[in-house]
């Protein structure tokens, strides 16, 4: 398997206001390796205030670990700097003051793009992502799936290939979790060297979309002097999970879920809400 993206022995601390230090994250080490003729899409599951939005900084360069390093394929394997990975935050941060076309053609023109190419490229990631009437809208006047389109978007434009999706499926109803689920899987298939990392805390829509399921978490969770780490994997490709149009159905999806529930994480969402 050739590696894509390492994290490795990654720990992070927080000072306290009594002179102590909160450890968040202790040794975290992950290895995402590439699939022949497939996307990447792996799922980083944990309950709030676990680690996870930690983890996501430091995977997008934002913030430093204390110790340890986030290294991709770039070429060569080298350690990631910031700008190297998209960062689709929860609240899909979009520019209110510009139209959707615009909120595009910018990102476009900075990776190097004149003004006419940066358009027509623009244009073109509206219609993939079924976008194209609200060219002229403002992000304020799209529903929450359209801008969370636009802000995937937004990051596959700058040929980002790394993309960290945060609780993607957060607030949202059943039908729109489905349609957030297709999205991303039509997405991730453009091309076969994205990578996309979820973020998130519901199981079944984890289970549903990945390729890989990273538990995050403690196996001891009163163990204050530790922070979180990769406390277990699941291939679901090996597991026979993944690409399966009826995975829900399946007895070892079903079997997996209730393990992640009720053995790993009970305080985690089980079922899409």
């Amino acid at each position: 398997m050739e590696e894509l993206l390492k994290i490795e022995n990654v720990c992070k601390s927080f000072p306290l206001n009594d002179g102590k230090v909160l450890p968040v994250l202790t040794n975290v080490n992950l290895t995402i390796g590439n699939i022949p003729e497939k996307p990447q899409i792996v799922s980083i599951l944990g309950p709030s205030g676990g680690g996870k939005t930690t983890l996501l900084r430091i995977l997008a360069g934002l913030d430093k670990p204390d110790s340890g390093k986030v290294i991709l394929k770039d070429g060569t394997m080298r350690e990631v700097r910031l700008g190297d990975v998209g960062v689709v935050f929860q609240r899909y941060p979009l520019f209110d003051d510009r139209t959707v076309l615009q909120n595009l053609v910018e990102p476009a023109k900075n990776g190097g793009l004149s003004g006419e190419q940066a358009r027509q490229k623009a244009l073109k990631y509206l219609e993939d992502f079924d976008l194209s009437k609200q060219a002229s809208s403002f992000p304020l006047q799209l529903s929450g799936g359209q801008r969370q389109r636009v802000a995937i978007a937004q990051q596959l434009i700058q040929e980002r290939r790394y993309i960290i999706l945060d609780e993607p499926f957060s607030g949202l109803d059943p039908n729109n979790i489905n349609k957030v689920i297709k999205l991303l899987q039509d997405v991730a298939g453009q091309h076969t060297d994205n990578t996309f990392i979820i973020v998130t805390h519901d199981i079944t829509s984890a289970l549903i979309i990945s390729d890989t399921i990273c538990l995050l978490g403690k196996p001891n969770t009163a163990d204050e002097k530790s922070g979180a780490f990769i406390v277990k994997h699941y291939d679901l490709i090996e597991e026979g999970l993944a690409y399966h149009p009826e995975v829900e159905d399946l007895p070892r999806f079903q079997a997996i879920r209730k393990e992640i529930k009720y053995v790993h994480f009970p305080s985690l969402v089980i079922a899409k809400n």
